[in-house]
């Protein structure tokens, strides 16, 4: 069977049982939450793989579907290693929600930009009669999808890259997982850049930093899962293989996937947000973005 997955740590799980050498693991508990890093280091481990060579960070968060208490420790967590990847100098940052947003579950990358505490226009001046000195300069899109703009995302980034001239630009999408237990309780970081729609056989071309010359950072919360997959561990292989070819093509959405979303959506925004303003309290994020 094959698999449809964005994450890092379920293509290591299906790839193979044992550890390839250019493949390095670690488990940690940060605030509670369980952190499972994945290392590639070579080119013959990222075939074996199926991802590039880079470093992928899998959070394990509350579920998304629903409002928690922990929200502010999550955002905190995320924050905390964001930072400690993230390229950041004087000439800012580069924030990119992918997706369609008249897609509910394609959303999460729009949704987040609307989060985002855009920055770069408030001169040093006027950041000193506001009383926010000191901000990363900070700009935000959401691209859009081809279907809709007929420009690819890569050639729209690659282009506002080379008129504003970032130091890194941080990406945000909706993934694909091979597990439903996964399904908006899990954020993947990482290093590697993203091919969009890979998960879900619609890959577009890769937004990293081969791609675009700056270091590209990605940040995804998986939101869908394939028929196949549901049918394979419900079944079992043989009878998951009947499955009809239509069903084959299917992708599975949780029912609460709107507050999914939006839950998600919030907290990748306020965490990339205290990741680029580390000055700044929750709070005054805030007050700031709403």
């Amino acid at each position: 069977m094959s698999s449809r997955t964005d994450l890092a740590v379920e293509c290591l799980d299906f790839a193979t049982e044992i550890m390839p050498k250019g493949v390095e693991k670690t488990v940690e508990t940060k605030n509670g939450m369980n952190v499972i890093r994945v290392k590639i280091t070579d080119a013959q481990s990222a075939e074996v793989i199926g991802k590039p060579i880079g470093e992928y960070i899998t959070i394990d968060t509350s579920d998304f579907k629903e409002a928690t208490d922990g929200f502010n420790n999550e955002v905190e967590t995320v924050a905390d290693i964001l930072s400690s990847i993230i390229r950041k100098d004087e000439r800012g940052v580069l924030v990119v929600g992918l997706g369609n947003q008249g897609i509910t579950p394609d959303a999460l990358g729009p949704k987040t930009i609307s989060y985002i505490f855009a920055t770069r226009h408030i001169g040093s001046e006027l950041q000193k009669q506001i009383g926010l000195t000191g901000l990363t300069p900070v700009a935000a899109i959401a691209t859009g999808v081809l279907g809709q703009t007929g420009i690819e995302t890569c050639e729209i980034v690659a282009s506002i890259v080379k008129g504003i001239n970032p130091s890194c630009v941080i990406v945000i999408d909706a993934l694909a997982s091979k597990s439903v237990d996964r399904l908006a309780t899990t954020i993947q970081i990482s290093n590697a850049g993203i091919a969009p729609g890979s998960g879900v056989q619609n890959r577009r071309k890769e937004l990293n930093e081969n791609t675009l010359g700056i270091p590209v950072i990605s940040v995804g919360v998986p939101m869908v899962v394939d028929m196949t997959t549901i049918a394979y561990d419900m079944l079992g292989e043989g009878l998951s293989d009947k499955i009809s070819e239509k069903g084959k093509t299917m992708m599975v959405t949780p029912r609460e996937i709107d507050l999914a979303i939006e839950h998600a959506s919030k907290m990748v925004g306020f965490a990339i947000n205290k990741a680029l303003q580390p000055d700044l309290s929750l709070e005054d994020l805030f007050a700031l973005v709403g």
